[in-house]
């Protein structure tokens, strides 16, 4: 009997899929990252959000309640590299967060940049 023309196949797909894992293990790893870049840049944008408009409070707001605000909305392995200031400018007050861009996740490594997100609130006026 004669052997068919092509050989054997079996297992094919197996190799190709195996020299493939490689690239697809790269791109998700290249994906997710663009995700942890973005997020972080949200977090800094709404906890300087957040740490603005606990600055304007009535009751006991001010620049102690500012960072206060803004940390609280920061997740704690986010915490470690986050520089927060509050300052009011004329009827504003002013808030900036800069976190650390992490590396593949939070805690880790951290890119040379950081993220940083402004927000201001105007001061309540209680008469």
């Amino acid at each position: 009997m004669r052997r068919p023309l092509g050989g054997n196949d079996r297992g094919q797909v197996a190799v190709e899929f195996m020299g493939l894992l490689p690239l697809i293990l790269v791109v998700l790893a290249l994906l997710w990252q663009l995700v942890l870049v973005g997020y972080a840049y949200s977090l800094a944008a709404h906890s300087a959000d957040r740490g603005a408009r606990a600055g304007t409070a009535t009751d006991g707001g001010g620049a102690g309640a500012c960072r206060a605000a803004a940390e609280d909305e920061l997740p704690s392995s986010w915490r470690g590299g986050a520089t927060i200031s509050c300052v009011p400018e004329a009827d504003v007050w002013k808030a900036t967060v800069d976190i650390e861009v992490p590396v593949l996740f939070p805690g880790a490594a951290a890119f040379p940049w950081s993220a940083e997100g402004s927000a201001g609130a105007a001061k309540e006026d209680v008469r």
